[in-house]
């Protein structure tokens, strides 16, 4: 996706050899008309999926996924890190470790919105050691619910978290692939094939 690219390229602040910071088009200040065209891309990969549902992690995944559920017309759930008196019981769960802020959550999804007759496109915004998608691959299985695959809006390729979701069998689907954060430099994927 070349405008997903030049948005990185111009705008993401590389802080560390594997850390990008990106919050003033999606992790913190959304860029509308990007994620419109990120959720046509999603749509567009997916449409032959007979997809029910959307299922991402809160927060930085519901622009992502709420925008792909539009353009497909399904749903968007986002799986919760904090349990409210509204979300209590009645819930399917997982944890998740997230190595950027170094701590484990365990995330809910009522079972009222995810069902053994729902088929389920997993979408988050980064994919680097997969931890995040392995949680929402879990919850899925809990529901008995078909997995379609798993979209990410950015991959930090040189991390496993793709390798890990392709040897339990699962799509993978990302519209920008790093392959290096090296010297403060964004690479991507493709620049590294065609070097």
């Amino acid at each position: 996706m070349h405008l997903l690219e030049e948005k990185i390229k111009k705008e993401g602040r590389v802080l560390s050899d594997t850390v990008i910071k990106v919050d003033s088009f999606l992790n913190h200040q959304i860029d509308p008309q990007l994620m419109k065209e990120i959720g046509e891309g999603f749509a567009e990969r997916f449409q032959q999926a007979g997809i029910t549902k959307i299922l991402t992690l809160e927060s930085s995944g519901i622009a992502p996924a709420q925008m792909t559920g539009l353009s497909l017309g399904v749903p968007a759930i986002f799986a919760r890190k904090r349990k409210s008196l509204t979300l209590n019981d009645h819930l399917y769960s997982a944890e998740v470790y997230s190595f950027t802020k170094q701590q484990t959550h365990e995330i809910s999804v009522s079972k009222d919105y995810l069902t053994a007759e729902d088929t389920v496109l997993i979408l988050d915004d980064f994919l680097a050691n997969g931890q995040a998608a392995l949680g929402l691959v879990d919850i899925v299985e809990q529901a008995g619910a078909a997995l379609a695959g798993v979209g990410i809006v950015i991959e930090k390729g040189f991390q496993d978290g793709r390798k890990r979701l392709l040897d339990k069998g699962i799509r993978v689907e990302s519209l920008a692939i790093l392959s290096s954060l090296e010297n403060g430099e964004v690479r991507f994927a493709e620049e590294e094939a065609s070097v």
